[in-house]
């Protein structure tokens, strides 16, 4: 590893400052299988910010497939879940084509932030819908909208949602009748 590099490195482990953020940019702009290595492992330190720091960082790697596993792993841990929105904001820097399921269920069950930042991916990114996919999303829906409050919030919330999953009929019932 280059003295460039392990000196970025250190920058992003501790107490976050304006160094942080433009080592975290300069590891981005190198997006080296070890760089994307050594944030996979950073995803695991007990600091919050260093967590946070490494998923940022990621994000701003141009190949950084191997990377979306491990933070989807991230996003499941106990430790992570004040940080998780800001941990889910690095994936505006990923290709999540496969994991709208994930994210549907991210919009569904997570606090507000993450639900809000969710919503935008899937608004705004690009999807590999199949069959699979929706009756899974649609499974997810019925969970969640037979165990919360049936109140004010989840009548806007239940339009939305059965708005988004017609939209998903509709585009596969178009996907079937072109082929």
């Amino acid at each position: 590893m280059t003295k460039e590099i392990t000196n970025a490195l250190k920058e992003l482990t501790g107490e976050l400052n304006d160094k942080s953020f433009n080592a975290s940019n300069y590891l981005g702009s190198i997006g080296s299988e070890e760089v994307v290595n050594a944030m996979i492992a950073l995803l695991n330190d007990p600091n919050p910010e260093t967590r946070f720091m490494a998923a940022r960082t990621l994000g701003l790697v141009e190949n950084n497939s191997a990377a979306l596993s491990p933070l989807f792993e991230a996003f499941d841990k106990k430790e992570n879940k004040e940080i998780l929105g800001d941990l889910l904001m690095a994936l505006e820097g990923f290709d999540v084509s496969n994991n709208y399921v994930e994210l549907f269920k991210l919009y569904l069950f997570g606090s507000f932030k993450v639900s809000k930042i969710a919503e935008d991916l899937l608004d705004h990114k690009e999807f590999n819908i199949t069959t699979r996919v929706l009756k899974k999303a649609q499974k997810h829906w019925a969970h969640y909208s037979n165990n919360v409050k049936q109140d004010e919030a989840f009548a806007l919330q239940k339009i939305e949602v059965e708005e988004r999953l017609n939209d998903l009929k509709s585009f596969l019932k178009n996907l079937e009748s072109e082929n």
